[in-house]
């Protein structure tokens, strides 16, 4: 004999609206969270960026047993001038914004032989470009026994976008990037106690 009674299958509409809602306030309590999380991922980026180029450029000076440059650059077009406040960044033999050693400035292709000779570039779209820069000098050189020959400095990376700093009461974990005379280039987080390995 047949039962007579059809089980039901599936969600009815109260159940999916309620499901709807739940999942609304959710998204709405973890947005500001993932927000804050992806603008500090572009600042740790910019700053990992800036430390790897600046321990290319060292590195390469060691190896040619040459003066090598690392530039902080407006871009990495021919429109490219020097700045303190971007993270685009070129590495070179010669200065590629000086257009009376290298007519086709930033734009050239990485060369051993065409000047400006650059050896690495990074433009600040790549992945951090909410990432704010500042810094006393644009351009860090290195010589050939890797001890820097401009001024140490502090290249302090930010993120206005996101907030201010943690050091600030803001949602930032800002980074500075130290270059020392002796060519030691370290990241370190300024809301932290000097005492501290992480701290500046």
């Amino acid at each position: 004999m047949l039962n007579s009674r059809h089980s039901q299958h599936g969600v009815s509409m109260i159940e999916l609206l309620i499901g709807l809602v739940i999942i609304g306030i959710l998204a709405a309590i973890g947005a500001p969270a993932l927000s804050s999380w992806i603008q500090n991922g572009q600042l740790r980026l910019a700053a990992e960026a800036i430390q790897n180029g600046l321990q290319l450029a060292r590195a390469e000076a060691v190896h040619r047993n040459s003066s090598v440059r690392f530039q902080l650059t407006t871009t990495t077009d021919n429109t490219c001038a020097l700045s303190t406040t971007n993270s685009n960044w070129v590495i070179s033999q010669d200065d590629p914004t000086d257009p009376a050693v290298a007519a086709t400035l930033c734009a050239t292709a990485p060369s051993d032989t065409v000047a400006p000779r650059i050896i690495q570039k990074r433009p600040s779209s790549e992945g951090s470009r909410n990432a704010v820069v500042a810094a006393a000098q644009s351009t860090f050189i290195f010589n050939g026994l890797g001890r820097l020959t401009t001024t140490a400095d502090t290249i302090v990376v930010t993120n206005p976008t996101g907030g201010t700093c943690i050091a600030a009461n803001g949602p930032m974990r800002c980074l500075n990037v130290v270059v020392t005379t002796g060519g030691q280039i370290r990241m370190c987080n300024p809301a932290k106690a000097s005492a501290d390995p992480q701290g500046c």
